[in-house]
């Protein structure tokens, strides 16, 4: 039975909340948008004029050290005549290197603008979306007592009572799932789907390879991306064997050739997709032995590198009390189109640059070792965790990574060459003399991984990554 329609003003529905029609058609009350020089005046006057004048929670001013880091951001609100009536700053906790570790505060609304449009709340939420948008990956706030139900009802997590300028503070936590959605997008459906396969075989189970049974050959096989293989060919070309001559670098396999299969829609994309991996084989000095090559048909690209390691090394031969190292190449920047996503270090490395990163682990032989693929440096981590029967603790600032890059990024992306290995303390770096080696943290008992932090707080990053088991 239809609800008779309601007299007076039309109304229409959005999101469960009733709106009138004419309310479409209205300016913003605020708009919330970074402040320029003038803003930012208006901002640190109105601050003043609240935290000093009126609450009395500082003496002569409100200034510190965080107002004068250039990194530090300010967002306002401002009202339809361009007058600010609410701000809040937020960035790096100190000024040391920038972690993605960050920390929101002077959170401040004009008297005549509380409790009227939601502006308090507004300026948290862009707080929040800046700092994610920055790839922050601890973002805290240190709020007055009173504020605390407000940063509840806005998903904040209380961590302790503190005391700022004398006055009772609470510290809170955004929680930031960056890390943990990423890893369960790429990984998390393996553990289901490849139930009964045993991947690679004991104790090789979820492998970067897998060992071929009778023999000294180690088999790797990955697929790149449809959307890449479409839209950037000669691109993809190069990594289908970038990620395969990884993948037998990290069981400390010495690459003998390579299988490819190619799909194309027609001869001149086949042409791209083959010419980046014709390039990329020379680069390694990894022959082509054969394929397959079919034209008219959706975008497709997989490859198969063949290696020999008479021991190979597992993934998941990690344990307890090992230490956790990253070697990575940290040169090259940003593939074009992949920013944040796909770091470039090895199109420009020589043929003896790559050989020696792709031998680097087969001189260690670490107990344990994975490439760091899609899942990123923490996914992997997880990964290499999982497969050992273990967690994992990674000491944020310890983890090498380029100048300039984002931690959020560089821990998600795929870092081009970059390997993580386990093993008992003191042993020696792989002799990649073109990347950068440093222990980065340890293994423990239990699952998941956590990040640790230069204050010593660890932050739960990922939990079970693939659902695999231990290898």
């Amino acid at each position: 039975m239809q609800r008779p329609a309601a007299r007076g003003r039309m109304t229409m529905q959005i999101c469960d909340t009733l709106l009138p029609l004419d309310a479409i058609d209205r300016p913003p009350a605020f708009l919330i948008e970074p402040a320029d020089r003038a803003a930012e005046r208006a901002y640190r006057y109105l601050r003043h004029e609240v935290f000093v004048e009126e609450q009395g929670i500082f003496g002569e001013h409100d200034l510190d050290e965080r107002d004068e880091d250039p990194r530090t951001v300010v967002l306002v609100a401002g009202d339809p005549t361009g007058r600010v009536i609410g701000g809040v700053r937020l960035g790096p906790v100190d000024g040391g290197p920038d972690l993605g570790w960050w920390q929101g505060g002077r959170l401040v609304v004009a008297r005549d603008a509380r409790r009227t449009w939601g502006v308090g709340a507004a300026l948290v939420r862009a707080a929040c979306a800046r700092a994610e948008a920055e790839g922050v990956l601890r973002f805290e706030a240190r709020v007055q007592a009173r504020n605390e139900v407000l940063f509840r009802r806005l998903g904040w997590i209380p961590i302790r009572s503190t005391m700022v300028a004398g006055t009772p503070h609470v510290l809170v936590r955004w929680p930031i799932g960056r890390l943990r959605a990423h890893a369960t997008t790429t990984k998390s459906a393996l553990g289901p789907l490849l139930a009964g396969l045993a991947p690679g075989g004991a104790g090789f189970v979820g492998d970067d390879g897998a060992p071929v049974p009778g023999s000294d050959l180690v088999a790797a096989c990955d697929a790149i991306l449809p959307s890449m293989v479409n839209s950037d060919p000669e691109w993809a070309g190069w990594c289908s064997v970038l990620v395969n001559v990884n993948d037998l670098a990290a069981m400390g396999a010495t690459p003998v050739g390579l299988l490819d299969a190619v799909g194309a829609r027609d001869r001149s994309h086949a042409t791209r997709i083959l010419a980046g991996l014709r390039r990329a084989a020379q680069a390694w000095d990894v022959p082509v032995l054969g394929g397959h090559t079919q034209l008219g048909v959706p975008a497709a690209l997989s490859v198969t590198a063949l290696g020999r390691a008479a021991h190979p090394v597992p993934g998941g031969g990690g344990r307890p009390g090992h230490a956790v190292r990253l070697t990575a190449d940290l040169s090259g920047g940003w593939r074009r189109g992949y920013t944040g996503r796909q770091w470039d270090s090895t199109s420009n490395r020589s043929t003896a640059d790559l050989r020696a990163m792709t031998g680097a682990l087969a001189d260690v032989r670490p107990a344990a070792a994975k490439d760091v693929s899609m899942a990123g440096i923490v996914g992997t981590l997880g990964m290499l965790a999982e497969a050992s029967g273990c967690a994992a603790v990674l000491d944020v600032a310890a983890v090498p990574r380029p100048p300039g890059v984002a931690t959020g990024d560089w821990l998600t992306c795929f870092p081009g060459y970059a390997m993580l290995t386990a093993d008992e303390p003191g042993r020696p770096a792989p002799p990649a003399a073109t990347a950068t080696s440093a222990v980065c943290g340890e293994l423990t008992h239990g699952t998941g991984v956590g990040l640790r932090w230069p204050d010593g707080q660890i932050t739960e990053a990922v939990t079970v990554v693939t659902g695999l088991g231990r290898a």
